[in-house]
């Protein structure tokens, strides 16, 4: 027989050996937590704020008030970040993270909104009507709008709203019709968009005419006086982001749609290629090793709107150094980060006296820029104290962590092989978990800062729902969620 001194120390044992396997870790119960949050916040955003699938950034408590960039109707939803396309990949991820078909079916309902108002040039514009006797519909593919058939990439309309669709289109296994002939047609569009340099334009209506491929350089003219065009909307544009997120849309496109085995490089890739190569032809000589808002033909920096002036544009730099970081570590090639060095340099060097950037520096004389304004008449000064507060003159600067991401690229023996992956901590999604209210909502409260949710008359303290919040809040929780399960 066992003596029972030797029956208790293998009992011990067993219980150490078992117990770790009949009781959850923390993280797996925190993971359910996650995922039960996430259903509940899901149905309250789908089923209660969505219009025909779609979505605007901002509304009241009682949904009564709707805001996008400006005030919205019933029969509108935004296009524009953070609008609908921000929302349905939220979803989108929601359904990766737990195969749930609640959420596909969120993500469809938001991608249909969006084949809506498909203009027939092939991409959107900053909103869709569905009230066909609105003044605010535009030539939507379907018939149902009037207007323009101007497709945008300012402020990542487009952009996001591709990105969307396509991931839709594979979460349907590419069986969804309505959806991946619009993401075909869109694809198709953007690929006619891009000029022989890489370069795209901020607006297109069709295919663009081809242009001589040249180097960045300064204008031998007033750039003050000289130089304007009307449709600068047509030239070679970096605004907002742009160049940024259609490297997203291309990633993805190549990821999705053109295989990483194929003999032949697909058009995505190839595109992505060229885009970078735009952007290392688009950097200016020195004394301003950096980039512009806005160039023409001949790649000289140009007037956009009467208020953005041909200059250095210090956060549209940084957003290309970004872009090329994406694009180096998609291809794993380091031509890619060849720019960045003397740009960190130049950026650093030309940081304002409260530390932050000028949205504008003086060609050559690399000197800030403003803007003063009398009624609509706008005039350049190298005064900030009386900018107007529609626009941002200057931004907080991301050059630690560029430095950071450009550093760990170009030590890297293959920047393809490095992780895009970002973790999201525990504390992060408790806190996320319990800001949920009873209703299953993520509520915001304004703050004196915060122009648009003023203009749609929300008081300071008063709370609302954002669209960016919800979305944010939903891809942490399944980024989560997906961790635990692996």
């Amino acid at each position: 027989m066992i003596g029972s001194n030797l029956w208790h120390t293998l009992l011990v044992l067993a219980l150490v050996i078992i117990a770790p396997l009949s009781a959850p870790a923390a993280d797996d119960t925190l993971a359910q937590e996650a995922a039960a949050t996430m259903r509940r916040a899901a149905k309250y955003y789908h089923g209660r704020v969505a219009t025909h699938g779609g979505y605007v950034y901002f509304y009241s408590q009682d949904l009564s008030v709707r805001w996008g960039e400006g005030p919205a109707t019933a029969t509108q939803i935004w296009v524009q970040p953070p609008g609908t396309p921000t929302v349905g990949l939220a979803y989108v991820r929601a359904h990766e993270a737990t195969g749930d078909q609640f959420y596909l079916e969120a993500a469809t309902d938001a991608a249909l909104a969006l084949c809506y108002g498909q203009l027939k040039s092939g991409g959107w514009t900053n909103l869709v009507d569905f009230d066909p006797r609105s003044e605010r519909t535009a030539e939507y593919r379907n018939g149902k709008g009037r207007g323009k058939n101007n497709s945008t990439l300012d402020d990542g309309i487009s952009q996001a709203a591709i990105r969307l669709l396509m991931h839709v289109d594979r979460a349907h296994k590419f069986k969804h019709e309505q959806i991946h002939k619009a993401v075909n047609e869109a694809l198709d569009a953007l690929l006619a968009a891009q000029f022989p340099n890489g370069a795209f334009p901020q607006v297109w209506t069709g295919p663009v005419a081809p242009q001589p491929i040249v180097q960045a350089n300064y204008p031998d003219y007033d750039w003050r006086t000289e130089g304007r065009i009307k449709e600068y909307w047509n030239m070679y544009t970096l605004n907002d982001g742009l160049a940024g997120d259609v490297a997203d849309v291309l990633i993805d496109a190549h990821a999705i749609y053109g295989g990483k085995n194929s003999e032949e490089e697909d058009v995505f890739l190839s595109a992505l290629k060229r885009l970078g190569d735009f952007l290392i032809l688009a950097q200016m000589p020195s004394p301003q090793p950096a980039w512009a808002q806005q160039y023409n033909y001949q790649m000289q920096p140009i007037w956009a709107r009467k208020f953005e002036p041909p200059a250095i544009a210090g956060r549209e730099s940084e957003d290309v150094i970004a872009a090329l970081m994406k694009i180096c570590q998609e291809t794993g090639n380091k031509k890619y980060l060849e720019p960045i060095p003397a740009a960190l340099a130049y950026l650093r060097n030309s940081l304002l006296p409260d530390g932050r950037l000028a949205r504008y520096y003086e060609l050559q004389t690399n000197r800030p820029l403003y803007m003063q304004r009398a009624g609509k008449v706008y005039s350049l000064t190298h005064d900030d104290s009386n900018v107007p507060d529609h626009y941002g003159w200057k931004s907080s600067p991301h050059l630690d962590a560029l430095e950071r991401e450009y550093s760990e690229l170009d030590e890297a023996a293959n920047p393809a092989e490095l992780s895009k992956e970002a973790s999201v901590s525990a504390a992060t999604v408790r806190r996320i978990i319990d800001s949920l209210d009873e209703q299953g909502r993520w509520l915001s409260v304004r703050d004196v800062d915060n122009r648009l949710i003023g203009q749609a008359k929300i008081a300071p303290g008063e709370k609302y729902l954002s669209s960016e919040v919800f979305a944010r809040n939903l891809e942490q929780l399944a980024a989560f969620v997906r961790a635990a399960d692996n």
